[in-house]
């Protein structure tokens, strides 16, 4: 077994609620756009995975496929995604996102760099270069979860 080098219990309890307040902070900065970080999570799975039927969408999101049913009817009503026939099977229902969906997803990623931006100017270099050093490990940890 590897060595570590600082006890990994001590080190996940620091870090866990510093992920989950910049998660919190990243979700306020879309409230203006006037979708939730859910909506935001379902619309960056159908924008990855074009044609994506609701089952499968439901299992990536771990939630139930008539729970996930009306998640996306609400994101339909908005006009950010639409459903579609899949080619070759007239049962099965793809989702793909809309012009609009596309216009939210990039005002997301647009809001929540400048707020990122804004607060690591106001960090010193080395801490900046700390937080770049620390995202590729950080990477890492999420790997086996997106298999």
């Amino acid at each position: 077994m590897p060595a570590v080098a600082a006890d990994t219990t001590v080190l996940a309890n620091r870090l866990r609620p510093v992920l989950l307040q910049l998660n919190r902070q990243l979700r306020r900065e879309i409230h203006s756009l006037g979708v939730t970080g859910g909506q935001v999570s379902l619309l960056v799975q159908i924008k990855y995975h074009p044609g994506i039927g609701m089952r499968e969408l439901a299992a990536l999101e771990r939630i139930s496929v008539p729970g996930m049913s009306k998640f996306v009817s609400r994101l339909e009503q908005a006009g950010l995604v639409e459903r579609a026939a899949v080619e070759g099977d007239q049962r099965r229902v793809g989702l793909s996102l809309t012009a609009a969906g596309e216009k939210v997803l990039r005002s997301v990623k647009s809001r929540r760099t400048a707020w990122l931006s804004a607060r690591l100017r106001e960090l010193d270099p080395d801490e900046v270069d700390a937080i770049d050093a620390a995202i590729e490990p950080l990477t890492h940890l999420l790997e086996d979860e997106s298999e």
